[in-house]
């Protein structure tokens, strides 16, 4: 399926040069689900790489939201086959726990990680029209520059590993990959006549048209807002220009993270100095505690606005509250965030080298029959009082290494060799607040 001298292949060819060019890898990954952008995507990069010559690895993941999503996977697989490009596909089913959408996001990019091996780049089909559908679905929630700015053509992903069922985690290459978009200035229509003029196929997910789902309720008041010259190219620009605020914004936060924020490794709590954040701008202080919870609760996505901004205020009024999996607390001078007990595994993992415990703590050694779990109230009373240096309902949630229900070592707390774990949040040795910030 070739389109000699396409517009759409032009333009493809250009943004792709733009994101990774001039010395492209040998091998890039695509993420398709079977849709129209997707499909029309496969077979952009398709012809493109007949010219430069790169392999292209194709990725389904198979949420199990709906009874057609394994056929689709399949339906993909048959058109990676006829191309000949390898496809895999990734199985996860939710556990019913925290937010569906939310936790198939973090699913799918945490899936992709643990299969990528050396790959260092994923290819998503994100158009314009996703771009205003987003901005609208965000606006409509009181989103502020943030939340309105717009997804990056080219997006770092730092995340821990998640095997597929059925599957193990590849070795991968390098620290995280990138997320790839080069359809962002592509409009939804251009990309399903490109595929029905060469006789391409795809599948439509009927939720698309549901009115029950708020992306659709978007998709359809599109065309009305057209007529009122609020049409998706405007919304996609005025997104756009959120991204440019966004990045001065997060500019001044940095800098004053550095003057009245710390990060303990040790812990990975982290403490603002109360009069400091007080006495700064609204924006840069709801900022700054988004992204501290976003750190240790492990998601990577900024909190809604609404309950962001609750808590800002209890913390700055003197109270404490939790959000995100995290409990934050205003104590004298200091406000403190840390993880909260009730949000992190409730299983214990084997204690063996490489394991990522609570998305933030990884072991360096190998301890035979041991497990590693929350210290928890047990730990605590365990504790020999020399170790109990830091705040009682801050340390419940630190990682702690049992043997046959016998506390062994809470590294955090000084028992036992500190270098047994590692502090690695998403994964990342070097991952800090700063760096988070910088990744959005």
């Amino acid at each position: 399926m070739t389109a000699t001298g396409s517009g759409l292949d032009a333009r493809f060819a250009a943004e792709m040069g733009v994101l990774l060019g001039p010395d492209f890898p040998s091998d890039i990954a695509l993420a398709v689900s079977g849709g129209g952008d997707s499909m029309a995507m496969l077979t952009l990069a398709h012809n493109w790489t007949r010219v430069w010559g790169l392999r292209l690895h194709v990725v389904t993941i198979d949420h199990g939201l709906r009874q057609e999503s394994a056929e689709e996977a399949r339906f993909v697989g048959q058109e990676c086959a006829a191309l000949g490009h390898p496809h895999s596909i990734l199985r996860w089913r939710w556990d019913g726990r925290g937010n569906l959408m939310a936790a198939a996001r973090e699913a799918r990019l945490r899936l992709i990680e643990g299969w990528r091996g050396p790959i260092a780049h994923v290819l998503f089909a994100h158009t314009e029209d996703d771009l205003a559908e987003t901005f609208l679905a965000r606006l409509a929630r009181g989103a502020g520059v943030e939340g309105l700015s717009a997804m990056a053509p080219k997006r770092p992903v730092r995340v821990a590993p998640l095997a597929a069922e059925g599957q193990g985690v590849q070795p991968a290459g390098g620290e995280g990959y990138d997320i790839i978009r080069p359809c962002l200035g592509m409009r939804r229509a251009e990309l399903r006549h490109y595929l029905s003029v060469l006789k391409g196929r795809w599948v439509e997910d009927p939720t698309n048209e549901d009115p029950r789902y708020d992306r659709a309720r978007y998709r359809g008041l599109l065309p009305r807002l057209a007529e009122e010259w609020l049409g998706p190219d405007i919304l996609a620009e005025a997104a756009r220009r959120q991204s440019r605020a966004r990045d001065a914004l997060t500019a001044r936060a940095l800098e004053v993270w550095g003057r009245i924020g710390a990060e303990d490794t040790r812990t990975g709590d982290i403490t603002f100095d109360r009069d400091g954040l007080a006495a700064t701008e609204r924006d840069t202080q709801l900022r700054l505690l988004s992204a501290a919870l976003s750190l240790i609760g492990g998601t990577g996505y900024r909190p809604r606005e609404a309950p962001l901004e609750q808590l800002l205020d209890r913390l700055l009024s003197g109270g404490s509250g939790t959000l995100n999996g995290c409990e934050a607390m205003a104590r004298r001078d200091k406000l403190y965030l840390f993880r909260e007990l009730a949000a992190v595994p409730p299983e214990p993992l084997p204690a063996t080298v490489g394991t990522l415990w609570d998305g933030r703590w990884q072991l360096t050694e190998t301890r035979d029959g041991a497990e590693i779990a929350a210290l928890g109230e047990t730990g605590w009373a365990a504790l020999p009082e020399e170790n109990r240096i830091h705040p009682h309902r801050a340390a419940r949630a630190l990682p702690a290494l049992w043997r046959d229900g016998a506390l062994l070592a809470c590294p955090a707390l000084g028992l036992g060799a500190a270098a047994i774990l590692r502090y690695a949040p998403f994964g990342q040795v070097g991952m800090g607040l700063p760096e988070l910030m910088r990744l959005r």
